[in-house]
């Protein structure tokens, strides 16, 4: 039997991931905000705002009450911005019940209590389960059966593996890990690091910076991460340097196309307007240097986007910043290790 499933927030990638369940022969209601859209979607089977073009199977409901939405619902999949997920969870505390299941695809950390999201659902709803899917997935790939792989997060391994077998078909291999804080780490600290390479693109700047960004990057990400918990591998995955390298390279990405258009010469918010979506990277930046701050963990290219995005650095110089800090080792390990003197 079938677990019943739900999605919370209709953007690109809850659409994508209800068209996958729907493929596989799931029945499931979307809960959207807007009535319009809802009637809009159920009418011509069709996302045109975020999805365009692809066709939504009929077993897939769009509907504007939340309470409808997720009563008898095994898995609650929420899939609103970093954002509005404490809000959304105020929502849902007098109707969500303990046996149902929280797969949280939201990649941040809240800007003033510094929480990743599984914090912010323990705080709000501590007796609930919890599973976060993260990795290298496009939803415009997914929902065109493009082959992907990401990873399901959970504490208990029951649940994991639930998350697993619900949303693994031929087309989206999932694989599980007890690793929460690493894997909401890389899912949320690669959005600035695209930011960058995008700022890195609109300069005008080529592959040799990008690679430099994109390894640099996951170095500052697990520096962090291994203050907080993290497991180091964790950084090696498909939640880590995969994430990473999909975000950092592909037009699909509204981090980087943002950071393409402040290299350009937008301000921050002009980025934005010109996305006209969420850029997640934009706010977890903010959090990520107070983060650095507060860990006294070395972010350098995190601390240099920050001075862009928010003191109004000129990008050029932040370039040059990062080219001449204090000469050091590539791996400080490989130098220290074994009593080596080298």
């Amino acid at each position: 039997m079938k677990e019943k499933v739900c999605i919370v927030g209709g953007g690109s990638w809850g659409t994508a991931l209800a068209i996958l369940l729907g493929k596989k022969g799931y029945n499931l209601d979307i809960w959207l905000r807007n009535k319009k859209q809802c009637d809009d979607i159920n009418k011509y089977r069709e996302n045109v705002k975020y999805l365009p073009g692809i066709i939504i199977p009929n077993s897939i409901k769009v509907i504007n009450d939340i309470q409808k939405t997720i009563k008898d619902k095994d898995i609650i999949v929420l899939a609103v911005p970093s954002h509005a997920v404490r809000g959304t969870l105020k929502h849902l505390k007098k109707i969500i019940t303990k046996n149902q299941i929280i797969v949280n695809l939201a990649k941040g950390i809240e800007n003033d209590t510094l929480c990743r999201i599984s914090e912010i659902v323990k705080e709000e709803l501590p007796n609930i389960q919890y599973a976060v899917l993260s990795g290298p997935s496009h939803a415009e790939e997914v929902a065109k059966d493009i082959p992907t792989a990401i990873v399901a997060a959970a504490e208990q391994k029951q649940v994991a593996q639930l998350v697993q077998d619900v949303f693994m078909s031929p087309k989206f291999r999932v694989y599980t890990t007890p690793d929460v804080v690493g894997v909401e780490l890389g899912g949320a600290l690669k959005n600035v690091i695209a930011l960058g390479a995008g700022i890195s693109d609109g300069l005008g700047y080529g592959d040799n910076t990008k690679a430099a960004l994109i390894n640099r990057g996951i170095f500052e990400i697990a520096r962090l991460g291994k203050k907080m918990g993290a497991d180091q591998m964790s950084f090696a995955g498909l939640s880590g340097i995969g994430d990473l390298i999909v975000t950092c390279t592909s037009m699909h990405s509204r981090n980087r196309r943002a950071g393409i258009k402040i290299g350009e010469g937008m301000s921050m918010q002009q980025a934005v307007e010109s996305i006209g979506m969420v850029v997640e990277g934009l706010k977890t930046t903010k959090s990520a240097y107070e983060l650095s701050k507060k860990m006294n963990i070395r972010m350098p290219i995190t601390e240099e986007i920050y001075q862009v995005l928010y003191e109004g650095k000129n990008v050029k110089n932040s370039v040059i910043n990062l080219m001449l800090r204090d000469k050091t080792h590539e791996i400080q390990d490989i130098v220290h290790k074994n009593g080596n003197t080298w």
